[in-house]
């Protein structure tokens, strides 16, 4: 997969697969991060949760994981200039962007004691597996639009 690189293509293909993004997202951080830290914190702060949601909350969460995708659509197309649409690119893509945003976040959070390992040792392979999913969905888009 030698081409360029198409900024309407790239923003097209990022919105789609950024569905998929987000819908991880927020079903990781409501099922499993919001509990998870929520006992951690034992009340002692208040978390921002699905009752506290506003608009501005929701903008936030949504520029996040828009964000996240398109770091995960541009690592892949860079891979996949390099080895090709495969498995391969999707795997180094995916894996990348991962341990570059969410572990990165995850390994601070933790270290900092704002969070607890366990609570990152369950959350970082499920969004692995997420942005495993979104970098596919992405080579399929990719794939689809030569």
């Amino acid at each position: 997969m030698k081409e360029k690189f198409e900024i309407k293509q790239f923003v097209i293909i990022t919105l789609i697969t950024s569905i998929w993004v987000h819908i991880g997202e927020v079903a990781r951080a409501l099922f499993v991060a919001f509990p998870r830290m929520e006992a951690f914190f034992d009340g002692r702060i208040t978390l921002i949760g699905p009752d506290q949601f506003s608009l501005g909350v929701a903008l936030v969460w949504g520029v996040w994981d828009t964000l996240l995708t398109a770091i995960l659509v541009f690592i892949f197309w860079l891979s996949a200039q390099v080895f090709g649409n495969n498995l391969k690119s999707i795997v180094i893509s995916g894996t990348t962007t991962s341990f570059a945003t969410i572990g990165v976040f995850w390994i601070a959070t933790a270290n900092t004691g704002l969070g607890d390992w366990a609570t990152a040792f369950i959350l970082f392979p499920l969004a692995w597996a997420e942005l495993i999913v979104g970098a596919l969905i992405a080579s399929k888009l990719y794939a689809r639009n030569k």
